[in-house]
């Protein structure tokens, strides 16, 4: 695909938008490619911050920068319409593989969507905010601004997913896994492994349990749900292990099915306490992330525009087997968040071939299309009195609902358990932030 379709459509204020995004594609592509090749993980994107708040102050928009005291967040507002439209940025790599979810094209679509939109924020009476969002892959960065209150008046939120190729682009009734994760710790009794064994209680033996329940729970694991457990406690061969740490996550369509889910894998854990002796330590090391949410009116608007690009529209990606703490955005805001393939790509997610294909031809032409796909959604809302009127009521209705409640739904894993446990077992608080999440 090329700007050609986007630059020759029927309706003069569209060909406008994708007119004003040409005139700055490469000062977007020079950001994109930077954080491309220069990758920070979670929480310490400070280089990607820099880049992608001086493009947009360069612009006109006026940028708080570390907001929410997340030093690698940021907020950029434009305008002071009674609409108020966000277009989220991520920009965290994976340790080890770099950009192998693509990241470095979400920035680049999301700061393409804002510039193309930049001098039309007054006509379509339009508040432009474009967040920056750290620690999606872990740490939950955006469960964490709106805790802090960044989303707070929103009315809709956009950003795209590159994934590998795929035949449609529809965006209507794709949806994503809810996912959380947790540290488990036994503490046991450390002992000479040679004289006298049997005074130990054997941390790691706890642990060991724990994985075999695990993998004998997976026969009743059910379709579109995942669990995963890595130990990460080392220890050496004359001493019996007093600790043993296992980081654990679980996954499932729906939260109903995820709480069920989560209840039989800590059981797994529980019995490692109760087999050995030891006691049990449980807690949440990121937020949890919520299932997609695509927001219907913002789903119509988004399809229209594939395919005035000649994006092809062959039904829904339906489940993507994946997480994303922008579900937890639009549980909360009428939101959208499409996954979108480059043309050719293969592999997978989270790999280093595809981390390649993020910054091929076919990458920066798919950035090309989500950009200016953005900008037309949030132009069509904000100038259709019919689909502006239903977003506004859909976000007053999800914020009545979302009123005093905390954001992160209750977490019923026990803190503690096992024989040598002391006190009532306790959750986690609704309010539970990442191990290493910044203040």
């Amino acid at each position: 695909m090329t700007l050609d379709a986007a630059l020759t459509h029927p309706d003069p204020r569209k060909t406008a938008i994708a007119a004003a995004f040409a005139a700055r594609r490469e000062d977007v592509l020079t950001v994109a490619r930077a954080i491309h090749a220069d990758p920070e993980t979670a929480f310490t994107e400070q280089h990607a911050h820099d880049r992608c708040a001086d493009l947009l102050e360069g612009a006109g928009f006026t940028v708080e920068r570390g907001v929410a005291e997340l030093p690698t967040a940021f907020r950029a507002t434009l305008g002071a319409g009674s609409l108020v439209a966000a277009l989220c940025v991520e920009y965290d790599a994976l340790p080890e593989i770099g950009h192998g979810c693509g990241h470095n094209l979400i920035a680049g679509a999301s700061l393409g969507a804002a510039l193309a939109l930049a001098d039309v924020v007054d006509q379509l009476d339009v508040t432009l905010l474009v967040i920056g969002t750290p620690a999606e892959e872990h740490g939950g960065g955006k469960q964490l601004l709106i805790d802090r209150g960044v989303f707070d008046g929103v009315h809709l939120a956009l950003m795209s997913h590159p994934t590998p190729h795929t035949d449609t682009y529809d965006v209507l009734g794709s949806t994503s896994q809810a996912v959380g994760r947790w540290r488990a710790t036994y503490t046991g009794r450390g002992a000479h492994a040679a004289a006298n064994p049997t005074d130990g209680i054997n941390a790691n033996d706890a642990a060991v349990v724990a994985q075999v329940a695990a993998g004998l729970l997976r026969q009743r694991v059910k379709d579109g749900q995942r669990l995963a457990l890595v130990p990460q406690q080392g220890g050496v061969t004359n001493i019996v292990p007093e600790t043993a740490v296992v980081d654990f996550e679980c996954r499932a369509l729906t939260m109903p099915e995820f709480e069920q889910l989560r209840t039989q894998l800590v059981a797994c854990f529980e019995a490692g306490a109760v087999a050995t002796g030891c006691t049990l330590e449980i807690e949440a090391s990121e937020p949890l992330y919520e299932p997609l949410q695509q927001d219907e009116v913002l789903g119509i608007s988004w399809n229209e525009a594939m395919a005035a690009l000649g994006r092809p529209l062959a039904g829904s990606l339906g489940v993507m087997a994946a997480s994303t703490d922008m579900g937890n955005v639009s549980q909360r805001v009428p939101g959208l968040h499409p996954f979108v393939g480059i043309t050719g790509a293969g592999g997978a997610l989270h790999t280093r071939e595809f981390a390649a294909h993020a910054a091929s031809e076919e990458g920066y032409l798919l950035l090309d299309d989500c950009a200016v796909a953005m900008a037309w959604v949030i132009q069509d809302v904000a100038t259709s009195h019919t689909r502006r009127t239903l977003v506004i009521e859909r976000a007053a209705q999800l914020a009545a609902e979302h009123q005093g409640r905390s954001a992160v739904p209750r977490s019923s894993v026990p803190r503690s358990s096992g024989p040598r446990s002391s006190g009532p077992r306790s959750s986690l608080p609704r309010d539970s932030e990442p191990l290493n999440a910044p203040r």
